[in-house]
Formats: structure tokens, C-alpha cells, sequence
């Protein structure tokens, strides 16, 4: 960890600390105890991405530290029920409030609009926020191999599967290739590093020959050509995250849907 991703995780400890005042563990736990009771069924974000001919996961995102505001005036229930109209595998919504102009609430409103599966991304360092997850109605959670130690990812990973929640696990190094032999759903090769910001798609191509052959691989970050989502199909990648690319337009989803015409 070292700069932005730092200051983050930082932030984000104080941050689920005072959830936690707010909504007591026991409180949360219970909730999402009688949910599971009641038979309420995720989706499988890994077998989506995997039968879908794009795979591509189209992602909510408001605003980074990096570029600041994308789409201040994004709504949760307009743009994500407009990128499964236009073709979108998956969705990944942004719940980190502070860096990322998110909400666990836009979740919580985009469920019911759409019948594909969410990813919650945020920064998940306690087992808290995977029952937050849960209980908003998100699918997946993502874990980042570079603010999380091995054990740590395979303890939350355990736990989310327990609750019905599949894994997207983010590596951005080889340093990191380790954590692939984990058990998780998905393998996640990020290609914007997230301490400096630098993105450079080759890292997607230069670490999958690396990966295991039987996990859904998914390229993230600095995906805008048709053409580069092609390449990293015949490499072996079936997701692709893409945000920016859709969310700074005036439509993201017609963006979306005319991205996918050239595919």
C-alpha cells in the first residue's frame, strides 16, 4: 500500500468504526440472518460473465481521486437500469462515499430496477461490510489483494460465500499472483495502479499467462476500444470493468450499447 490507497484505507477504518456505532454488528448480523432465512437468492456474477458474448461490467461511478467529479449528477436509477437495457453483463456500483461519490444506498435503490448482478465495490477491510453487502442486495464483493493480507482475503472470502456473496479479487502485480490460489470466484487483474493511478492495459496481457486456467478473469481499468476488449478475449479474459469510458458521457448507457455494437 503507499499513497492514495493508504490514505483510503485509513479513512475507511474510521469510517466502518462509525457505522458500527450506527447500526451495531449484532443489529446487522441479525438482519441478514432473516434474509438468508427467507431464501433471498443472489446472482452469479462469474456465470453472467461467462456465458455473455461482451462480458463487459458496466460500473456506476460518480466521481475518483484522481479526475474528481465524472458525473456528479448520476442517478442510481436511471444510469445502471440503462446499462442492462444496452447490454451489460454486470454492474459494478460504487458505495465509497469520501473518495468515490458513492452509496451503499444507490445499491439499495438500483436492486429492484434491474435483474442482473451488482458488485459492490468499496474497499472491504471487515467482515462488517460484507454483511452490509448482503443486506443492500449486492451479488459480489470486491477484495484488493494490495490492502489486504493473503490470510485476510481468504478469511472474508470464506465468510462471503457463506452468505451467498461471490468474490471478484483484484491484483495488480506479480508480487500479488500469490493470492490467485485463493478460493474466490473471479481473479481480477487491475491495470491502474492504485497508488499512483498510472494505467496501462498491457498489465492485463503481461499477467495472465500467470492466472489459473479455471477462474473467470476480468481486466479492469483504461479499457476504451472495441478492439482491446477483443484482444484480451482471445487472451483469456471474460470480464471487462469499464467506468469512465461510459459514465463521462451524456448517456452512459447509449454509450454503452453503441461500445457493444462495435464489438
Amino acid at each position: 500500500m503507499k499513497d492514495i490507497l493508504e490514505e483510503i484505507v485509513v479513512h475507511k477504518r474510521i469510517e466502518v468504526a462509525g457505522q458500527k456505532e450506527q447500526v451495531p454488528a449484532r443489529e446487522l448480523y441479525a438482519i441478514v440472518e432473516k434474509m438468508m432465512a427467507e431464501g433471498v437468492e443472489g446472482r452469479s456474477m462469474s456465470k453472467a460473465l461467462s456465458e455473455d458474448a461482451h462480458g463487459i461490467i458496466a460500473e456506476f461511478k460518480r466521481k475518483s481521486p484522481s479526475k474528481g467529479w465524472i458525473k456528479e449528477e448520476g442517478k442510481p436509477e436511471v444510469i445502471p437500469p440503462s446499462y442492462q437495457q444496452n447490454g451489460a453483463a454486470a454492474l459494478s456500483i460504487l458505495t465509497d462515499e469520501q473518495y468515490f461519490g458513492g452509496s451503499m444506498e444507490f445499491v439499495k435503490t438500483a436492486r429492484p430496477l434491474v435483474n442482473i448482478p451488482i458488485l459492490r465495490k468499496d474497499f472491504i477491510i471487515d467482515e462488517y461490510q460484507l454483511f452490509q453487502a448482503r443486506q443492500i442486495g449486492a451479488d459480489a464483493v470486491l477484495l484488493i489483494a494490495a490492502d489486504l493480507k493473503k490470510q485476510e482475503v481468504k478469511s472474508l472470502a470464506a465468510l462471503a460465500h457463506e452468505l451467498k456473496l461471490e468474490v471478484l479479487l483484484e491484483m495488480h502485480s506479480l508480487e500479488e499472483l500469490d493470492y490467485a490460489e485463493l478460493d474466490v470466484d473471479m481473479l481480477g487483474i487491475n491495470n491502474r495502479n492504485l497508488g499512483t493511478f498510472h494505467t496501462d492495459v498491457q498489465n492485463s496481457f503481461n499477467m495472465i499467462a500467470r492466472l489459473p486456467e479455471d477462474k473467470v478473469k476480468v481486466s479492469e481499468s483504461g479499457i476504451g476500444n472495441p478492439d482491446t476488449i477483443k484482444l484480451l478475449r482471445q487472451a483469456g479474459y471474460r470480464g471487462f470493468l469499464m467506468g469512465e469510458h461510459f459514465m463521462k458521457q451524456p448517456n452512459p448507457g447509449q454509450a454503452l450499447g453503441d461500445f457493444i455494437a462495435q464489438l
